[in-house]
């Protein structure tokens, strides 16, 4: 995008936010009520590369742009920042983080460029939470907002850097056994939706641990898994409909046969 479109980008955008004459829902929107839509745009972009589709990724990253615009035209409104001073912070943070490329600063090896990475953003997070007057913590700034699998991916990693982990997966598996063990324990107990929340929480993040073992991103996985229990349901719900069988006219057991043949079409 050329600067003269950027512009008139931001400009489109203080006129919709103006409180006179611009678009009343635009100028309604605060911080809180845009950040879901900034989420789904962001979503809807690994969508687009999912699909191989560069015209809907175009369009795509467009909406996330016009979300950086929505927040950044907020911020000027109360004169916290504006658009400017958010692309200098990212250009500033590039820079500092890439001292290989800019300042050229040697590294033998990949491994060694991201334990200097890592050290940047390490020292990065211990000066945020000086200038707050408190103690910095391994876990700083592994965002809320993030899905709950690569949240718990992100948080598992941080900790492994500082050693605590596991050297071989036997105790990963070890330990997803016993959450699935517990689980179970709680349900034949009766138990609450609170603990069988809590126990269920507990399966799914040694889940994601296993997981990260496995070098596998386990929201990846799951997203491969979504579609193809989609595409395999899209099947069972088509092979009923060729039949003239209505949903509920069978039973599980018809629906499990005609699953097991999808499997055996490959779908």
């Amino acid at each position: 995008m050329s600067a003269r479109n950027i512009d008139r980008l931001i400009d489109i955008m203080a006129r919709l936010r103006d409180p006179e004459n611009g678009c009343p829902w635009d100028v309604k929107q605060d911080f809180a009520s845009i950040a879901r839509y900034t989420v789904e745009e962001a979503y809807e972009v690994a969508d687009a590369i999912e699909r191989d589709d560069r015209s809907a990724l175009r369009e795509e990253l467009g909406d996330l742009l016009l979300q950086v615009v929505f927040h950044a035209r907020m911020a000027e409104e109360e004169e916290s920042f504006d658009f400017e001073d958010v692309a200098g912070a990212i250009a500033d943070k590039l820079v500092r983080r890439h001292p290989h490329v800019f300042d050229k600063e040697n590294h033998s090896s990949e491994e060694s460029l991201r334990d200097a990475w890592e050290t940047l953003k390490a020292k990065e997070r211990a000066e945020k939470a000086s200038s707050r007057g408190e103690n910095a913590s391994v876990l700083d700034d592994v965002p809320v907002g993030f899905p709950a699998l690569t949240r718990a991916e992100k948080l598992q990693k941080r900790a492994a850097r500082v050693g605590f982990d596991w050297d071989t997966i036997a105790p990963v598996l070890a330990k997803l056994e016993e959450e699935i063990a517990e689980l179970k324990e709680e349900m034949q107990q009766g138990g609450s939706p609170e603990r069988l929340s809590d126990e269920m929480g507990d399966v799914l993040f040694s889940s994601v641990n296993l997981a990260r073992h496995l070098k596998i991103d386990p929201e990846f996985a799951l997203r491969g898994t979504n579609t193809k229990f989609e595409t395999r349901f899209r099947h069972v719900e088509a092979s009923l409909r060729n039949d003239g069988i209505l949903w509920g006219e069978v039973g599980i057991d018809e629906y499990e046969r005609r699953w097991q043949a999808a499997k055996t079409d490959k779908v």
